[in-house]
This record gives structure tokens, C-alpha cells and sequence, in this order.
């Protein structure tokens, strides 16, 4: 079993900055892919950014590419997304994933099995 622990989020204006982190605990030695997705009100779940672990391949959605980071430090076992350019339609609730199944980290939620309990993210205009 996989842990994780997302925090970082809060409310700010358009055109500012977040960095995310999600803390990974238990046994995390496997895993493969990390992302982050977010879910707005109303709306379905949606991939944000992935990574693999061994690789460091890193995925974006086309609306976040350029505006948002995803890092990680495996010493720390913790995953980042630096959200930088903040616009109100980014105003979501943040959830960190985590897979053990080696393959492309796609942005897809059925490729995590591993979910955080979330961090809201509100962007004012």
C-alpha cells in the first residue's frame, strides 16, 4: 500500500503562483508513475501532469504545459507541481497518484491506482 499526502494549496489571484507537494509513505520502492490531476465542480476528473520515477519522463496537458512543473526528489519521497500564471479555470480540487505498473505515465486516471486525499486550489480574477 501506497500513501500520499498532498498540501500547498490556498487561494490566490490570476497571474499567481502554488507549488504543490505531495508526500509519498509506505511501500513506495515500486513505483513507476506519479502524477498530478485535479476536478473542478461539476466536472470529471482530469490529468494535470505525470512522471515516471526511473526515467523522468514528464507528461503535461496541453493547457498546463508552460505554465506548470512537476519535479520530485525521491530522497524525500515527495512530488511537486509548481503552478505558476494561475487562472480561475485552474480553481480545482488537486489530487496527487501514484502507480507501480511499469509503462507510459499517461495522463489517463485509470492508470493510478494510488490517490491522495486532495488540496483545493482557488484562483480569483
Amino acid at each position: 500500500q501506497v500513501q500520499l499526502v498532498e498540501s500547498g494549496g490556498g487561494s490566490v489571484q490570476a497571474g499567481g503562483s502554488l507549488r504543490l507537494s505531495c508526500v509519498a509513505s509506505g511501500y513506495t520502492a515500486n513505483n513507476y508513475c506519479m502524477g498530478w490531476f485535479r476536478q473542478a465542480p461539476g466536472k470529471q476528473r482530469e490529468g494535470v501532469a505525470t512522471i515516471s520515477t526511473d526515467g523522468f519522463t514528464t507528461y503535461y496537458a496541453p493547457s498546463m504545459k508552460g505554465r506548470f512543473t512537476i519535479s520530485q526528489d525521491n530522497a524525500k519521497n515527495t512530488l511537486y507541481l509548481q503552478m505558476n500564471s494561475l487562472k480561475p479555470e485552474d480553481t480545482a480540487m488537486y489530487y496527487c497518484a501514484a502507480d507501480q505498473r511499469r509503462g507510459p505515465c499517461s495522463l489517463g486516471a485509470s492508470r493510478f491506482i494510488y490517490w491522495g486525499q486532495g488540496t483545493q486550489v482557488t484562483v480569483s480574477s
